[in-house]
């Protein structure tokens, strides 16, 4: 018995390291992400424009490796629209911008576990099951605005991504935070870490662990913060706010949480504090 104990111990420290190599390595891959070099269409620039202002404090470079990773996302992901709506080529083309926006300087893959988008016209009520206990249905919560699946699939509200986007100062954004959730779990667990490199993993553990009790600390004695108190609920959603927060508060996130804002710039290889603002 103590052999085969042995053995079983031994197997599940071998599948968690390979399991931790495989996922390093889909972030770091052996050569550089090759771009398209097809012809973008004519109309993506004024919908990113329009839809994106956070795109607009981009340089040129920027701009065509935006519209580049968008061709690439939109080739590889399946858009489906639910509640009856139409996807348009406005709608794939704002939300995958948004998207990509996070990977403009990350070298690895575009979402190598995401394969479907659901968008609704607008705020959604998920769909659920019984109490295995009781049988009983949970009263519906309040009306989300995206939700992001471990299997692949990501679920946007269309109005509510406009709404966010076109404000880019209110520190939210439904598609950063949905598919900074979607960075997160490439690893195949959800905990505020997405895939980093080894010599980076204690910093970034450190740093998020302390910031993630101030604003729990900040919620429940309702002191304000630059960071929404969603953020306090739990490791991952805070890693979500925190990237909103990052990329539409960039200047007030770096003076109150300088720490914070130094691990996302490392991590995204983006500084947007150093940006102009756009209009």
């Amino acid at each position: 018995m103590e052999l085969v104990a042995v053995l079983g111990a031994v197997f599940v420290l071998l599948v968690v390291g390979y399991l931790g190599v495989s996922a390093v390595l889909r972030r770091i891959p052996a050569t550089s992400l090759r771009l398209p070099t097809g012809p973008i269409p004519d109309t993506w620039s004024g919908i990113v424009e329009r839809n994106v202002p956070l795109s607009r404090g981009l340089s040129a470079d920027e701009r065509e490796r935006l519209l580049r990773l968008v061709q690439i996302f939109l080739t590889d992901k399946h858009f489906e629209g639910c509640g009856g709506l139409t996807i348009t080529e406005e709608m794939k083309v704002t939300i995958a911008a948004g998207a990509c926006l996070l990977l403009l300087h990350l070298e690895g893959p575009c979402y190598p576990t995401l394969r479907t988008v659901l968008v609704y016209p607008h705020g959604f009520v998920p769909k659920l099951a019984g109490s295995p206990g009781t049988g009983q249905v949970a009263p519906p919560p309040a009306r989300l605005m995206g939700e992001s699946w471990g299997d692949g699939v990501v679920v946007i509200s269309w109005d509510d991504t406009v709404r966010g986007a076109r404000n880019p100062a209110d520190g939210e954004n439904v598609v950063l935070h949905e598919f900074a959730h979607q960075l997160d779990a490439e690893d195949g667990v959800s905990d505020g870490a997405p895939i980093l490199p080894p010599s980076a993993l204690r910093t970034w553990g450190g740093v998020l662990s302390e910031e993630y009790e101030r604003l729990r600390r900040d919620a429940a004695h309702d002191r304000g913060s630059v960071l929404d108190d969603y953020g306090a609920t739990n490791k991952a959603e805070f890693f979500a706010v925190a990237t909103e927060t990052f990329f539409e508060k960039p200047v007030q996130l770096q003076r109150e949480h300088p720490e914070l804002y130094g691990q996302l710039q490392q991590f995204y290889q983006q500084d947007p504090a150093r940006r102009a603002p756009p209009p």
